[in-house]
């Protein structure tokens, strides 16, 4: 229950913040922002507190961790792997037009309507 109360008062400094951002429309555009950033703030450490917001965090972190231990391609990998799919997607959009303007011939020649 206590948690559903975190969460709660959470989305209330959200919305707090995004409420005092149109309450200072005639103020300056920072302070506007400011308003929505202490709001969003405040409401990521009410949630930290909180035992969702605890699995979140820690999902995140083991997020970060594993994609520090992926093998990422090197530059030279990546642009043949680019210069594949190029090429590819050329040769079907080529293939995707003759077959096209094959059909669209036969078509022409059963109607009557070509020569």
């Amino acid at each position: 229950m206590a948690d559903k109360i975190k969460l709660l008062v959470a989305f209330l400094l959200v919305v707090a913040g995004i409420a005092g951002y149109y309450y200072l429309s005639e103020s300056a555009a920072v302070l506007r922002f400011v308003s929505v950033l202490v709001g969003l703030l405040a409401a990521a450490g009410v949630v930290w507190t909180s035992e969702p917001g605890k699995r979140f965090f820690a999902f995140g972190k083991e997020s970060v961790a594993e994609a520090k231990r992926v093998s990422w391609p090197t530059r030279k990998e990546t642009l043949q792997t680019t210069g594949i799919v190029i090429l590819f997607a050329i040769t079907m959009a080529l293939f995707l037009w003759i077959v096209d303007a094959s059909l669209m011939m036969v078509v022409d020649k059963l109607t009557g309507r070509g020569e």
